[in-house]
């Protein structure tokens, strides 16, 4: 177990000292950190032993983790997830009327089941972009793509909806915008043209694709500002990313979400157009 570290004070402060900290935990608390971090509401209202349940874990596990990050037991830690409820009930204080109306979409077993839950998915993922995209990050994403030489973007599996769009919106403000893809297997030798005039947006979301993530720390390391848009604090895109836009989501989903990614990726793209038409 890593030596104890200081408690973090908020939520935001606290997912960045989990990423830190989760290179020197043990696979049974890096199981848990990755739970922690995709049911935030779960863990500000439930119980230690439903949570240690849903985490595949005992009790006792949940209290070492809370440890292992400098509090002094789990309820130190919760209250950070409590705290974060709080803020986000009195910024949106409809939100659980709200919550209900998906709740029973997602109850909907009639032959539209399938629909239901997935628009019922939907919402949360858009809902999400309000919490986890701070202003200050997309204002700094906007300036660097604005001032790119070259902006290249790369994403793989079902990621490439997103880097296709990108690449598309990009160019449609006569950007000079490039989508890295693989022909060839020439993707590594495309982007190790990429210099730091330039900027690279590049997406990867549970399961990670690892090329992304090689070719996003091959060009971090020789100074290319680089954009990520990935769903948590612990993703291996995070450390290699100087704005790293976390679109949470659960890996239990069998399906992942692109309602938010896409949505995100949108409000980039004309972010960047209104910028450059000041």
């Amino acid at each position: 177990m890593p030596a104890r570290t200081s408690p973090a004070p908020g939520y935001e402060a606290l997912k960045g000292n989990l990423s830190r900290a989760y290179p020197g935990l043990s696979p049974q608390l890096q199981r848990i950190a990755t739970f922690v971090l995709e049911h935030p509401q779960d863990m500000a209202l439930d119980t230690v032993a439903t949570l240690a349940r849903g985490a595949g874990v005992q009790p006792s596990a949940m209290v070492r983790f809370a440890q292992a990050l400098g509090y002094d037991g789990f309820s130190g830690l919760q209250r950070v997830f409590r705290g974060r409820l709080v803020e986000r009930s009195n910024q949106a204080p409809g939100m659980h009327d709200y919550r209900q109306r998906i709740a029973a979409l997602r109850a909907d077993r009639g032959s539209n089941g399938v629909l239901a839950r997935f628009v019922a998915e939907g919402i949360v993922s858009l809902e999400q972009l309000h919490d986890h995209v701070a202003p200050a990050d997309l204002a700094t994403a906007v300036r660097i793509l604005a001032n790119a030489k070259t902006i290249y973007t790369l994403g793989q599996r079902r990621s490439f909806t997103v880097a296709y769009y990108l690449a598309y919106g990009l160019t449609q403000l006569d950007l000079n915008a490039h989508l890295l893809d693989s022909p060839g297997g020439m993707l590594r030798d495309r982007a190790g043209l990429i210099g730091p005039k330039d900027a690279l947006i590049c997406m990867s979301f549970k399961n990670y694709t690892q090329e992304v993530i090689e070719v996003a720390q091959a060009c971090h390391a020789r100074g290319v500002p680089v954009i990520a848009i990935t769903d948590n604090a612990l993703s291996p895109l995070a450390p290699h990313a100087r704005i790293c836009f976390q679109i949470e989501g659960k890996a239990s989903q069998p399906f992942g979400m692109l309602a938010g990614p896409i949505c995100f990726a949108q409000a980039l793209v004309v972010s960047v157009g209104e910028h450059i038409s000041r």
